[in-house]
């Protein structure tokens, strides 16, 4: 088995190491919210005669209990700081709680309402983190359910997924917010099992040329990353077809033994007019490749099938892709995903059913390589600075200028160093963000730049573009300012402490539009600096010099 350079751990070393994991299963724990999740949301319950299971819990509890994953309760109780019952009567409600429903392998309660500022009241991170501690796992190894926006967001904020299940109180912009929903608890559980399966797939198999395939941007080339290094655990040699905007972040990727840049005029945005010479070149360049097998990796909205017929004109004997279309005898594996899975595990059950799965000892996160990152340069100041990128190849996708401007004159009013950076085209942009607070990096950052940079800092805030991957590939929290032209529980952040912010119910959703189809870009625009400034708060990120500031709130779930 070939091995790369140790993908990268930040240098701050707040990522947790990975030795030990099965890349093949997801997840170790499954964290639960208790009122209106579990069992009924009787407000202020300590009455242990008044606890109702939802329906089906107990079976689908046991489902998970024999799936061999550990469960836990993480759940607000400010009945105790308002005095409306004891810790006694609390006591007694969880134990009837495990007397319905069965045992749970650890028990996390906040006691105290949303005046107090704490670390553990979702939607902050504590419970989750201290779950995860008691379960002797990571927050990036769990999944929560819960049933408003408190649940999911505390599990951002500390890096685990998270699956909503509305009740009728759940309002309409928390479920658009949310980037996996279930109809009820069991439907989640089905959800969370059908995930882990999908990744697992069959014991896998030696290979020995094999190329793989991901034409498209450099965030679309780091999220295939953890299918890219399952195949290169077992194959011999590793070949990566990828398009010109997607190379710096080839040459990141842990696994890969070549690169092939190529344009494919079926996949680019922009595309320039079909050429045969050109199609007769790329064939050519295939066959030369002498693959033994190719693993196509598409997004969920592209087609394999143009480049799986010149994989089998350039004489590739065995093809694997994603496709709902009818594919003929232009593949051998053709795999099919139900809608909606993050990108990273879309490209991971495709490797699986491929035949290769992540091996022990790796986990399913987005990872670069420790040799490729450069130090960052000079004038930061040393680590736990903020990071902010307003731009995006897609317009649709960047934070407003005058708003990003007004985040920096915010955060570093609050005692935080903040760094701006952007492409050699964003110069101007870049100056006017930054301003006279911010330090500007436009025009000073490729890709792997922007990795050595971001390799140091507290937090990335930026849109729904390429460096908020490569910031999870770094283990780098983000604020990610996410227009919704595209679902967020696809392209969010993948497995890396996150808060996202705008309007997730906006007339702009799921359009995939590339330029902003409303006037003034209301989805993000409208996002007060201060709500960054309390998510970088959230996330753990101290200031250099922290004034006196008020505490992050709770917000919804205060009565929990």
């Amino acid at each position: 088995m070939r091995r790369d350079a140790e993908p990268y751990q930040r240098r701050s070393g707040r990522v947790d190491p990975v030795a030990g994991r099965d890349g093949r299963a997801l997840y170790d724990a499954v964290l639960l919210d208790r009122d209106g999740t579990l069992i009924e949301d009787v407000p202020y319950n300590g009455d242990p005669d008044k606890v109702r299971p939802v329906p089906g819990a107990r079976a689908a509890l046991d489902r998970l209990r024999a799936a061999g994953l550990r469960l836990g309760v993480v759940t607000n109780q400010s009945g105790l700081a308002r005095g409306l019952f004891t810790a006694a009567q609390l006591r007694a409600v969880n134990a009837r709680v495990e007397e319905l429903l069965g045992p749970f392998d650890t028990w996390q309660c906040c006691p105290h309402d949303e005046r107090a500022g704490c670390a553990c009241r979702k939607p902050a991170p504590g419970m989750v983190h201290a779950a995860a501690r008691a379960l002797g796992t990571t927050p990036q190894r769990c999944v929560l359910v819960g049933d408003i926006a408190a649940d999911l967001g505390a599990a951002a904020a500390a890096g685990a997924a998270g699956v909503l299940v509305p009740t009728p109180t759940t309002r309409a912009v928390e479920v658009a917010a949310a980037g996996q929903v279930a109809a009820d608890l069991p439907a989640a559980v089905e959800l969370i099992l059908t995930r882990s399966a999908l990744v697992a797939g069959s014991p896998p198999r030696r290979a020995g040329t094999v190329l793989v395939v991901r034409s498209d941007s450099a965030g679309d080339v780091l999220v295939t990353g953890p299918a890219v290094r399952a195949v290169a655990a077992y194959a011999e040699r590793v070949v990566l077809l990828c398009g010109p905007r997607g190379r710096a972040a080839a040459a990141l990727l842990p696994g890969v033994d070549e690169i092939v840049e190529w344009p494919l005029p079926w996949i680019d945005g922009a595309p320039d007019p079909v050429d045969p010479a050109d199609i007769d070149r790329l064939t050519d360049r295939l066959r030369a490749v002498r693959a033994d097998e190719a693993v196509v990796f598409t997004s969920f909205h592209q087609s394999p099938l143009p480049l799986a017929l010149l994989l089998r004109l350039a004489g590739v004997p065995r093809v694997s892709a994603i496709s709902d279309d009818y594919p003929g005898s232009l593949l051998d594996v053709r795999h099919r995903v139900p809608a909606g899975l993050p990108e990273p595990e879309r490209a991971l059950s495709l490797a699986a059913a491929a035949g290769f799965a992540l091996p022990a000892g790796d986990d399913p996160r987005l990872r670069v390589r420790a040799d490729r990152v450069p130090p960052p340069p000079g004038g930061l100041g040393g680590p736990g600075y903020l990071v902010l990128h307003p731009g995006s190849a897609v317009p649709s996708r960047a934070v407003p200028p005058e708003l990003a401007a007004r985040i920096v004159r915010t955060l570093t009013a609050a005692g935080h160093r903040v760094a701006v950076t952007g492409g050699p085209d964003e110069t101007a942009l870049t100056a006017r963000v930054a301003g006279d607070t911010g330090l500007d990096l436009g025009g000073r950052t490729g890709l792997a730049d922007l990795a050595g940079v971001l390799a140091d800092a507290g937090a990335l805030v930026v849109g729904n573009t390429g460096p908020a991957h490569l910031a999870a590939a770094l283990g780098v929290p983000v604020v990610s300012l996410f227009a919704p032209t595209v679902p967020y529980g696809q392209w969010g952040p993948y497995r890396v402490p996150t808060v996202r912010l705008g309007d997730a119910a906006a007339p702009c959703r799921d359009t995939r539009a590339t330029v902003c189809p409303v006037p003034g870009h209301p989805c993000l625009s409208a996002v007060e600096p201060g709500r960054v400034l309390d998510a970088v708060r959230l996330l753990g990120v101290p200031a250099d010099a922290l004034a006196d500031a008020p505490p992050v709130t709770a917000g919804r779930g205060s009565d929990r």
